[in-house]
């Protein structure tokens, strides 16, 4: 027996002494070597057929990218840029390069042409993988400006026929050939370039938000993304295998976070759907345990819920507001006082059986263990929706800087105002201003090729987060919302425009919502309706309408839009009451440069754009004539000519 736990510790030191030291693409290796006890690593839905890869395979795939890169010139300490969506030839692309010593770069592909020529010069790319013809497009377009890209490597062949006389242009399919006679012809040398990396390497670098200003670009090393992955292990709760599903862009920290390193280091089951149009099929066919999605996410789903609900006969309306009735009371039981009672225990069994477990398998999600939202602020009436119906959804928070996310709510003692606690091996604390710093060896190495932001991001080690919160008496930390974007009304009422605007955005008819009032006597607000569930309703009340503007400017619309914000102002303070608003002519769009790419606000830029707007809530008027342009998909702007109505909040 003692020999035994000799030989298990050992083994324990062993595997610890290799993840202080080891890259992403060594820690892929070595998963391949000891299997992860039968666990796939990848599933990949095409054409309607799941595909799978066990750990051995991906880590063939990659080493076959790797070497396909190798031929393509791609060398050590050079930058490849992904522009793809969520499949595998992300990994991949990723982990090859990587293989190399070369450091990736993730762009969104609903970026426009000219925002991906911007990035590309600035990280002077020698290669880019491209997911289908649509980016390939952009690429042709911006050529001249990008002359240091050697190749583009594209992803999907559907309608790229026409381009196969183009040297610039090679498929992912011919990549992975090339690459696979490489290392036949040099065996053993893919095993050496991985060799070669260090854990302090850059890894990755990743796009902020930019929501004041221009994107930087965050540098994450193979340790950043390994320390994470430990601190995510550490707090996962239940055991057994571990099923998630990549929903978030890969240009975004979230499914980098867990893509790169928690995947890689708990050897958990990454699955790709199909398509966007598919996910809630594909969601009902994988059951994942796991989910960690954006706050926009969760909003749309139970929105999508609530409305369909509404919508349903009386039977099984009457069925689900009962049995939410149920589950809030226990809810508010569980967290009050950490149980329920017995009648009320069997009482949320019978609306689990009934309602709750059928709802929830419905939107894939009745096997979930733990699902995880974060990226933006969320309402808490969403998280506890969710909890009511046996969803164990919690908040998190974190920051591209940090790694991706250190702070989440706990399993059984959520405190639904609050983003939690921190993830083992990260340590959170206030500065004198009430700015939160984290200390974890997750924080990035600094800005590419900015000295003084790098310099500024840090205090003393801590990591500076930008955020304002404060920490409650049971540890729990409260963002109170960006230190920049705190409001003071002209009665000098401090607040946050995102605690109000998340709450508005729980309505099902509300897709954004944009808070103003710094230094003013009263605040007002831009609405964006949701199309879709607004649309709904208003079809099955015969309102003809045709496009969003219309739709958004129908009197029966403004009042009830107008009730939901009436909701809200009952449930905040007076001062934080909403007592005017415009439903905006348009959806705020990332292509306008209104919003960021991972769906934030650029509220000072809104602010601007929309001045004169703003003045005429304050000034009294009922309304005001605009012409605003709006920018489509292929580059071409429009002008949209309406008047547009001001609304007073009335009790």
């Amino acid at each position: 027996m003692a020999r035994m736990f000799s030989a298990e510790n050992r083994k324990k030191e062993e595997a610890e002494a290799f993840l202080r030291k080891c890259t992403l693409p060594q820690m892929l290796l070595r998963q391949a070597e000891t299997g992860t006890q039968g666990t796939p690593a990848i599933r990949e839905k095409a054409y309607g057929i799941w595909h799978t890869l066990s750990w051995r395979e991906y880590a063939e795939r990659v080493a076959d990218t790797a070497m396909g890169f190798k031929n393509l010139g791609l060398r050590r300490r050079e930058t490849a840029g992904l522009i793809v969506e969520n499949c595998s030839e992300w990994l991949f692309a990723e982990l090859g390069a990587q293989s190399l010593g070369a450091v990736t770069v993730n762009l969104f592909s609903s970026a426009v042409a000219d925002e991906l020529s911007q990035v590309i010069q600035r990280i002077q790319a020698s290669v880019i993988v491209a997911q289908d013809q649509e980016q390939v497009d952009k690429l042709l377009e911006i050529r001249e400006k990008i002359p240091q890209v050697n190749r583009v490597v594209y992803v999907d062949p559907t309608g790229m026929n026409a381009y196969r006389d183009n040297p610039w242009l090679v498929s992912f399919r011919d990549l992975l050939e090339e690459g696979r006679k490489c290392r036949e012809e040099n065996p053993g040398r893919f095993e050496k370039e991985v060799a070669r990396g260090r854990q302090e390497d850059i890894a990755v670098m990743m796009l902020t938000s930019g929501t004041t200003g221009l994107s930087k670009l965050a540098m994450l090393s193979h340790g950043n993304f390994v320390h994470m992955g430990l601190q995510w292990l550490d707090s996962l709760p239940g055991e057994g295998a571990i099923d998630w599903v990549s929903l978030s862009p890969p240009a975004w920290i979230v499914d980098q976070m867990w893509g790169m390193g928690v995947s890689l280091v708990g050897g958990f089951t990454m699955n790709f759907p199909e398509t966007a149009e598919t996910v809630p099929e594909d969601l009902r066919e994988i059951g994942p345990s796991v989910m960690i999605t954006s706050s926009r996410f969760w909003e749309d789903l139970a929105s999508r819920i609530r409305v369909r609900m509404a919508d349903s006969s009386w039977i099984k309306r009457k069925a689900f507001q009962l049995s939410e009735r149920t589950g809030r009371a226990a809810e508010k039981a569980r967290m009050r006082r950490g149980s329920v009672s017995p009648a009320w225990s069997a009482a949320c069994a019978v609306a689990e059986r009934i309602v709750f477990r059928p709802l929830l398998d419905r939107v894939g999600c009745s096997r979930i263990r733990s699902a995880f939202t974060g990226g933006h602020p969320i309402s808490p009436d969403v998280i506890f929706f969710f909890r009511s119906i046996g969803l164990n959804l919690k908040q998190c928070y974190g920051l591209t800087e940090a790694g991706g996310i250190f702070q989440a709510q706990p399993d059984h003692s959520p405190k639904l105002d609050t983003v939690g606690l921190s993830l083992p091996g990260a340590e959170v604390k206030l500065s004198e201003d009430k700015e939160v710093l984290v200390q974890s060896k997750a924080n990035f190495k600094g800005y590419f090729r900015d000295y003084k932001a790098t310099e500024e991001a840090f205090a003393d080690g801590w990591l500076k987060t930008g955020d304002a919160g404060l920490i409650d008496e049971n540890g729990h930390l409260v963002i109170i919302g960006r230190k920049a974007e705190v409001i003071r009304d002209k009665g000098g009422n401090l607040f946050s425009p995102d605690f109000i605007e998340t709450r508005l955005k729980f309505s099902p008819y509300i897709q954004e919502a944009v808070i103003f009032g710094e230094g003013r006597p009263y605040l007002t607000a831009f609405i964006n309706i949701d199309m879709g569930n607004v649309g709904n309703w208003a079809e099955e009340r015969m309102i003809p309408y045709t496009t969003y503007t219309d739709l958004s400017q129908q009197p029966k619309v403004e009042k009830m839009i107008l009730g939901e914000v009436r909701r809200v102002n009952r449930e905040l303070p007076g001062p934080m009451n909403i007592r005017k608003l415009v439903l905006l002519y348009k959806l705020l769009d990332a292509d306008d440069e209104e919003l960021t790419r991972t769906g934030k606000v650029r509220r000072h830029f809104v602010y601007g754009l929309y001045l004169d707007i703003i003045e005429a809530m304050y000034d009294n008027r009922q309304e005001i004539p605009v012409q605003g342009k709006v920018r489509y998909r292929d580059g071409r702007t429009g002008v949209i000519e309406t008047t547009v109505r001001i609304h007073t909040v009335e009790e």
